[in-house]
């Protein structure tokens, strides 16, 4: 099946008719972004898809992932990335964020590549694909880990931000390693990030990680992940 257009036509009028022309430009100069918005607020955005999306029934993979690209191709706005990352987060598309999601999620950090989207395709696209179906997203997701892209590396290290006491700590071993020569402001503090949030529950973890790592670990890497230490 192709995409849901009338949910894709519903949702960028939608985003037309509630723009906020000076805000958009703050919005764009804020986020240093190269696509305009819209000028529509976090809490606005969310009210404004809550009514569309609560009768949303993709009904298959195919429709599900057809209308998440139609919305993120086509997008002249932010927003409608925001939207879209709405729309592959629906929850009767959980079923579907498994391995098979991974095209998809890979095309949306290297075309979305920065921060505001990419974080949310890392923690809540790939990290529950990764839950889901371990055995055969994790080595996919070491294979993230030294991709040429920035981004798709970004995503490696961060997938298992919020699985608390499930992270597979090998694997972020193995993404945290990959990445340590990387002078990348944006990999060093998703090092940090991903070290700080295990910490949480495994701080021993975390602190021998960091003593084992010594200086490979930028000081940007070791003040992030030892913040809460």
């Amino acid at each position: 099946m192709g995409p849901d257009l009338q949910l894709v036509d519903a949702i960028r009028t939608v985003l037309a008719d509630a723009g906020d022309a000076q805000r958009a430009v703050d919005q764009q100069r804020y986020m240093k972004s190269a696509m305009p918005y819209r000028g529509v607020s976090s809490p606005e955005l969310t009210a404004l898809l809550r009514p569309l999306l609560k009768a949303y029934d993709p009904g298959d993979r195919e429709s599900w992932e057809a209308t998440v690209r139609a919305l993120w191709d086509g997008a002249e706005h932010r927003e409608e990335w925001y939207a879209a990352l709405a729309v592959a987060r629906h929850r009767r598309a959980a079923r579907w964020l498994d391995a098979g999601s991974l095209d998809l999620s890979r095309h949306l950090a290297v075309t979305g590549a920065w921060w505001d989207v990419v974080d949310v395709v890392a923690v809540h696209l790939v990290g529950a694909a990764l839950r889901a179906d371990r055995a055969a997203v994790a080595p996919v997701v070491r294979a993230w880990a030294t991709d040429e892209h920035l981004w798709v590396r970004r995503t490696a290290v961060l997938c298992q931000v919020g699985a608390r006491e499930d992270v597979d700590r090998d694997l972020l071993r193995v993404a945290v390693e990959a990445n340590l020569a990387d002078g990348s402001f944006w990999l060093r503090k998703a090092i940090g990030w991903a070290l700080r949030d295990l910490a949480r529950t495994d701080p021993a973890w975390v602190r021998a990680e960091v003593e084992r790592l010594d200086a490979r670990l930028s000081p940007l890497s070791r003040r992030e992940a030892t913040k809460h230490l």
